[in-house]
């Protein structure tokens, strides 16, 4: 009898994964191929800003799948459109006849100061990174429902879990992301559905754009540098597997070979006044026992994350 543990994780597993022509998606398609799955490669093949589009990317990701003896459709849906997004489930389910895995990785970016930015800018920017993944797990979710299984895998960012300047569209998308997969994995915990996020550190199309202009900026990239996308794809191969049948509702990051657990908001102070509070009294009393537990005020990720990858 063959052992087990030499077999693909994801042997007969179907996963579909956006944004997968390019950069981290394109790492992840491979991977997950490589441990048995058969691929939905979605990818528009739009600018890093939502615009144009080329089905070049997908395309070559599917083509290099199958090349290597693996499976693999391309998809050119944009999932802001819902009935476009539900295209990837259907293609999934026509030709491999089933989803197991959705892997919510697609995104752009539309980067300003915020007292700069558009209607426009922030429009797009939270349709396609949060309208997004809404759409394409609704269009997987009856089936899932159905199956009494299934994996929702979604990216967000430090952008959202701590900060980011010129990035108020994003980070907003990307902390509602995981606001998304926190009620997905409640609501649908009773039919064997799970839903996790993962806050990726590699460098990509996607953190090129990322100023490099002091010392400290020119630093963060350079360690951005050295964090290759291929180091992220192993915690999805996981967490779309059975192996991880029972891990839902958590947010991982992966910093080349280091993979953490975010924690949740959770209360760290706090005081009673019986008699209620005025706005005098929170100025004398409660902000001056609150001040050391408060959060840097300008603080990004470089400020939480300051050594050197390992």
């Amino acid at each position: 009898m063959a052992d087990v543990s030499t077999r693909p994780m994801l042997e007969g597993k179907v996963v579909a994964i956006t944004g997968a022509g390019r950069g981290i998606g394109r790492e992840l398609a491979l991977h997950c191929a490589r441990e048995g799955a058969a691929v939905i490669v979605n990818d528009p093949g739009v600018a890093q800003g939502g615009d144009g589009g080329e089905s070049g990317p997908a395309e070559t990701t599917a083509a290099d799948i199958r090349a290597m003896g693996g499976k693999a459709y391309a998809n050119l849906a944009n999932v802001a459109d819902p009935k476009a997004a539900a295209s990837i489930i259907e293609d999934a389910v026509h030709h491999f006849g089933r989803i197991d895995a959705v892997v919510n990785n697609a995104g752009i970016l539309r980067d300003t100061i915020w007292h700069k930015m558009s209607h426009e800018d922030w429009t797009s920017v939270i349709e396609v990174n949060l309208t997004g993944p809404f759409n394409v797990c609704k269009a997987a979710t009856p089936y899932f429902r159905e199956q009494q299984s299934g994996s929702f895998i979604h990216f967000t960012s430090t952008s959202g879990l701590i900060g980011n300047l010129g990035q108020a569209n994003y980070s907003a998308a990307k902390l509602g992301l995981v606001a998304l997969s926190q009620s997905i994995a409640l609501d649908m915990a009773r039919v064997g559905v799970r839903s996790n996020c993962i806050a990726p550190f590699a460098w990509s199309r996607m953190t090129a754009s990322i100023p490099s202009e002091t010392p400290e900026q020119k630093a963060r990239v350079e360690r951005l540098k050295t964090m290759s996308a291929d180091k992220i794809a192993p915690l999805v191969a996981f967490l779309a597997s059975d192996a991880a049948k029972d891990v839902t509702n958590q947010i991982f990051g992966v910093r080349k070979n280091e993979i953490m657990l975010f924690s949740k908001p959770r209360p760290v102070r706090s005081m009673v006044k019986l008699e209620g509070w005025t706005a005098q009294a929170i100025a004398e009393e409660l902000i001056p026992a609150f001040r050391p537990a408060f959060a840097r005020a300008d603080e990004v990720s470089a400020h939480v994350f300051p050594y050197d990858p390992v």
